[in-house]
Formats: C-alpha cells, sequence, structure tokens
C-alpha cells in the first residue's frame, strides 16, 4: 500500500517554520510536486496561511485554528489529515504551533482510519539562535515552555539554527552545546531566514528522490520506498487472539527506556479494551471498537525487528487468569 510521507515541521515561536514551509512549498511547485499542508495556529487569526496562499498552486491546505492540535486541537487533527488525503498529495507537511509537542502530534497520525496512510519522514526543527538560551532558563521562562522546548529539540531528526546573522560566535557555541545535550545524533544546519539546502530534507525517502530527480551514492532500494526514516518510529503490532492487561503490561516494560508512549484496541475474554500509556501511566477502558485490534508503540530509535519478534513470542504464550 502506498504510504504519503509526512514531514513535521517545529519550533518555538518565531523561529521560522513558516519561512521554511514557503521555501519547500516553492521547490515543490518548481518540480510540479503536489503537497498537502496543515497549519495550526494558536490563535483564531490565520496570519501564516495567508502569508503561504501565493504559493499553493498544486498545493491543498487545512487549518486548525485558535488552538494546539496536541491538546484542545487532538480530536480534529484526524478528519483535517483525511480531507488532505482525500486530494491524494504527493507529500504532507504539518506546521505546527510554536508550543506543541512533535510526539503529540505522531501519536494523532497513528489513529486507526491513518495508520496505514501515513508514513513518518522527519521532524524538522527549527531553533531561534538569539532566544533559545533564555526559553531553556527555568529562571526566566515558565517550566512547561521549558519542557516543550526540549522535546523539540530532543526528537527531531533535522535540527536549524536559524538567526545565527544575531549572535556572536561565542553564543553559537552555547547554542550548541544545547543542542546536544539534549540531542546528541541529529544533524544541525546553521543559517539565516532559514535558507537551507531543501534536498537535504528529501534526499532520505528513496520515492521522495525519485520525484525530485535527487541523486546520492548511497541510494537506497526500491523495497524501502515506503520505511520511515524519523527517530521517532512507530510500530503497529496486530492482535488477533485474546491476551490479557498483565501479558501487554509486562511486554511494554521490556521497551520503556525507549518508548515515548503507546495504544490500541486490545481483545479479551470480556471484550475489548482501549490501552493507552504514557511512561510510566497505564489506562485500561471498555471499547466498542469494532475493527481489527492492534497495539502501537511509539519512541525514538525502536528496534522494529528485534521488537516484531518479541512480540510474535508474547502472543503465542499461554494466558493465565488474572
Amino acid at each position: 500500500m502506498k504510504t504519503i510521507p509526512v514531514f513535521i515541521l517545529s519550533g518555538f515561536l518565531g523561529s521560522g517554520k513558516t519561512t521554511l514551509l514557503k521555501q519547500l512549498l516553492q521547490v515543490c511547485n518548481e518540480r510540479k510536486m503536489k503537497p498537502a499542508v496543515l497549519m495550526n495556529e494558536i490563535g483564531r487569526t490565520d496570519t501564516d496561511g495567508e502569508s503561504i496562499s501565493g504559493l499553493l498552486k498544486n498545493s491543498h491546505l487545512e487549518k486548525l485554528l485558535d488552538g494546539c492540535m496536541c491538546c484542545n486541537k487532538k480530536s480534529e487533527v484526524t478528519n483535517c489529515l483525511k480531507t488532505l488525503l482525500s486530494r491524494k498529495p504527493d507529500m504532507l507537511f504539518i506546521e505546527l504551533t510554536g508550543v506543541a509537542d512533535p510526539e503529540e502530534v505522531v501519536d494523532s497520525i497513528t489513529e486507526p482510519e491513518l495508520l496505514q496512510l501515513l508514513c513518518l519522514e522527519k521532524v524538522i526543527t527549527i531553533v531561534d539562535a538569539e532566544n533559545i538560551l533564555s526559553y531553556n532558563n527555568v529562571f526566566e521562562s515558565d517550566r512547561d515552555l521549558v519542557r516543550t522546548t526540549r522535546k523539540q529539540i530532543r526528537v527531531a531528526d533535522y535540527l536549524i539554527v536559524n538567526k545565527i546573522d544575531l549572535v556572536s560566535y561565542e553564543k553559537k557555541k552555547k547554542v550548541e552545546r544545547l543542542l546536544r545535550k539534549e540531542n546528541s545524533s541529529s544533524p544541525i544546519t546553521y543559517t539565516t531566514f532559514s535558507q537551507v539546502d531543501i534536498n537535504e530534507i528529501f534526499s532520505i525517502n528513496h520515492s521522495v528522490m525519485k520525484r525530485f530527480n535527487i541523486k546520492r551514492n548511497d541510494e537506497p532500494s526500491d523495497e524501502k520506498a515506503s520505511a520511515s526514516f524519523s527517530r521517532i518510529k512507530s510500530i503497529s503490532l496486530p492482535l488477533t487472539t485474546n491476551t490479557t492487561k498483565k501479558q501487554i503490561e509486562r511486554f511494554l516494560k521490556k521497551w520503556r527506556s525507549d518508548l515515548l508512549r503507546a495504544k490500541g484496541y486490545i481483545p479479551m475474554t470480556d471484550g475489548i479494551y482501549l490501552m493507552q500509556t504514557v511512561m510510566k501511566r497505564v489506562n485500561w477502558e471498555p471499547s466498542q471498537f469494532k475493527g481489527e485490534c492492534y497495539l502501537v508503540m511509539i519512541g525514538v530509535n525502536l528496534d522494529i525487528k528485534v521488537i516484531k519478534k518479541d512480540w510474535e513470542r508474547t502472543i503465542k504464550e499461554p494466558i493465565y487468569a488474572e
């Protein structure tokens, strides 16, 4: 099944996300690509949506206004994405609000209606070089905002340090140390006005490279065309037989160090339950879900092959009364 690659644009307020989105759309226009865009704004005024309207020649735009798609607008995300997918885009850009947690958005695109249709390609986080140190100082900023900006950095596959012309060499090195403390592996690009080599953003997925006529020496094979290349991995594990709460929780505990969250519709002898877990907290509630049951795991650098083998062993274990 063909999946649509998803690029998430993350970063604190005013960091340069919309400026980067404009460049991405411009390249898509030049290459005859048809992207879809989901934009989220905290306020009721659609400022950013208006600013990109002239670049939406072959694009389709949905907007979530007056709230954050990882909080009070989360219930509307699925319908917006289904509307965009009905236009059969080549790729999907999601521009988050400055205070959104990318992990929560990844959680949204693993809903049952979207699970087999979308593939997370990259989380791109844009950092404001001039202000990021203040945001991350608990004495100068709100603690929740500090946690959010650190999460945006930690889960990024590609870090763009913007407004570098406004800081000294010494401050640039401090910013770099902060980024590497939170994220030791993802590439960092330093720039102004969010100007980067767009090919670097598109140069991972084979299917995207073919459509953009991008070439590189270590080009992956066709069978990897629909794989996710993000550090955040989502794994869907099928469930066709009954299990127990203890069996599921014991399985998840093995992977807790890399697990951000897990959820799924779990069949048990007394019915189907919706299970959701964040960190160590697990919640179970009865459900009337009628589709195929499954467990989804979302985490950073999860070893998909090893987890799937462990899952196959787990669901073959005999069920004992709890």
